[in-house]
């Protein structure tokens, strides 16, 4: 009975499957369509990513410049004398008023710039392997504009081949929820800044009426000030957008804007087609786009409470177009391109202080 037992120590190994064995060695990223492998390399967008990608393999190299969604994050501003004049490093004024800055970064194609033995790479060099960008976002590392911590100032703006709109929001002073204290402007609040009683909230005798002392005490000053600054940001932003439209032909969408979110400009495809046609025309002051003589609508409240809780002291928007606009242009301008030009919490802010009294402005081409 016991010689019938099976012998347990025996074990019975499976003849080797080869073509187990042959579906190992396949690389099944291989059998992916390019149409997907391209939906994934649009979600990346980061362009220093898809440098990366680029050198994965020949395929790899062969579908990163058909990308149509490119996110290019800069990652320092230098001037342009920084190449040949010492003095210049000293100098790191972040004021629009200062030396033009150069869009640079460093780690994807052959580099232009030297500086410190580091070299760097401007958009456009490291853009032009790219054939097919539909949708462009560059954003630098800080805004242009130097400003006291906890003073509010934001702009939005469209460009064709000149300045379409644009759109400013500030306020003194940001004193957040729970807050006693209002934070910035180097002033006990905003309000103070602006030379208007602080204890307005946004009911009782509040008619939306500037005082007097608004503009005998600096606060007119401060918006001309902060007016003036954001445009000419914009439109240095948007002079040297320049070689980067007239090199990519499929743009659809580009947005330039910055990490701090201090301003945002913007263009759509019949604002790039605009570019490409139509030649900007340049001040003879500076590199950047001629602003034109502007018509300009101003609202204010010494003390706007948005719902969530925060409040803004001195709080001043800005809205502003070409005086000579064409019809078409200002048809589209006087839809909701004010109220909407924010996110939020900023949006809430524009749509409360549109409905306040208005104040028109006009100023001189610069």
């Amino acid at each position: 009975m016991s010689s019938m037992r099976p012998d347990l120590t025996c074990r019975v190994y499976p003849e080797p499957d080869s073509m187990a064995m042959d579906m190992d060695l396949i690389d099944h990223f291989d059998r992916l369509p390019d149409s997907l492998l391209l939906l994934v390399f649009n979600k990346i967008g980061d362009v220093k990513a898809l440098g990366r990608c680029n050198v994965v393999s020949r395929r790899f190299h062969t579908l990163v410049p058909q990308v149509e969604n490119v996110v290019v994050r800069v990652d320092c501003v230098i001037s342009d004398d920084d190449s040949s004049s010492a003095a210049s490093s000293s100098d790191k004024s972040r004021g629009p008023f200062s030396n033009l800055f150069r869009f640079v970064f460093g780690g994807i194609d052959d580099g232009e710039i030297d500086q410190a033995g580091v070299t760097h790479h401007s958009p456009t060099q490291v853009l032009k392997n790219f054939n097919e960008i539909r949708f462009l976002r560059i954003e630098l590392p800080s805004g242009e504009l130097g400003i006291d911590d906890g003073v509010l100032l934001k702009w939005r703006a469209d460009f064709g081949s000149t300045l379409d709109n644009c759109v400013i929001l500030g306020a003194s002073s940001v004193i957040s929820p729970g807050s006693s204290k209002a934070s910035g402007g180097g002033q006990d609040n905003g309000a103070a800044a602006d030379g208007v009683c602080s204890n307005n909230s946004n009911g009782g005798d509040d008619n939306g009426s500037i005082p007097d002392s608004f503009y005998t005490n600096g606060g007119l000053k401060l918006r001309v000030v902060w007016t003036i600054s954001s445009l000419i940001a914009a439109s240095a932003r948007h002079y040297l957008l320049q070689p980067i439209i007239s090199e990519h032909k499929t743009l659809d969408n580009l947005v330039l804007t910055d990490a701090d979110g201090q301003g945002v400009l913007c263009m759509n495809r019949d604002q790039l087609e605009e570019l490409r046609v139509k030649p900007l025309s340049a001040s003879s002051a500076s590199k950047r786009t001629l602003v034109p003589a502007l018509s300009m609508r101003l609202w204010y409240a010494p003390h706007l409470e948005l719902p969530d809780g925060v409040v803004l002291k001195g709080a001043t928007l800005v809205a502003i177009r070409p005086s000579e606009q064409s019809a078409a242009k200002k048809e589209v301008s006087d839809g909701s391109w004010v109220s909407t030009a924010f996110e939020e919490p900023f949006g809430t802010a524009a749509k409360m202080l549109v409905k306040r009294r208005t104040y028109c402005l006009e100023m001189n081409s610069f």
